[in-house]
């Protein structure tokens, strides 16, 4: 509520992920009653009335987009309808059934890539001399031709971007794709 006129107010945030600024940074915009209120470097964090707007972005999307109250409490702000994220969220309430079947091919195709990604790259690192000379070089026992990698590395790109138009982001899974 505006303290001075006693009616609601509406904030918007506004990150364009394509855009930076001068030094290269991408910024949040934080829109009260459709104008211009704040901007900030990602991560941000804006300052209003009863709480602060915490926004984090990821390689593929919003990572992190919530109001949380003086009292901690946090509460996920609702995309715009015309944004991806808000389309997403759209074809969710209209199509729950398909928007899992989306959202659980989704993970597999950030999972499976960790099979093959996680192995070869522990070979990686056992390659480097002191490891090497100390511990030995770890064989990966998965080699996958180049034409896998390449698919496994798009599927794992796909996956990830689902996974952030859905606003869903976990620490160890969604990294795989960057």
């Amino acid at each position: 509520m505006d303290a001075g006129t006693g009616r609601p107010v509406v904030y918007a945030v506004d990150v364009n992920h394509l855009k930076s600024n001068e030094n290269g940074d991408t910024e949040a915009y934080l829109y009260r009653d459709g104008r211009l209120h704040a901007r900030a470097r990602l991560p941000a964090v804006f300052p209003i009335e009863g709480g602060e707007i915490e926004v984090e972005t990821s390689s593929f999307g919003i990572r992190r987009c919530h109001f949380v109250t003086t009292d901690g409490i946090e509460q996920q702000l609702v995309p715009e309808p015309r944004s991806a994220e808000g389309r997403r969220a759209r074809l969710d309430r209209e199509h729950p059934a398909l928007s899992r079947w989306i959202g659980t091919l989704a993970v597999i195709m950030v999972a499976v890539p960790l099979f093959f990604v996680v192995p070869q790259t522990l070979e990686a690192i056992s390659r480097f001399p002191p490891l090497a000379d100390r511990f030995g070089v770890f064989e990966s026992p998965v080699e996958a031709p180049g034409w896998l990698t390449i698919a496994l590395t798009i599927s794992a790109v796909v996956g990830s971007t689902e996974r952030a138009l859905r606003l869903r982001y976990n620490r160890w899974l969604d990294p795989v794709a960057s």
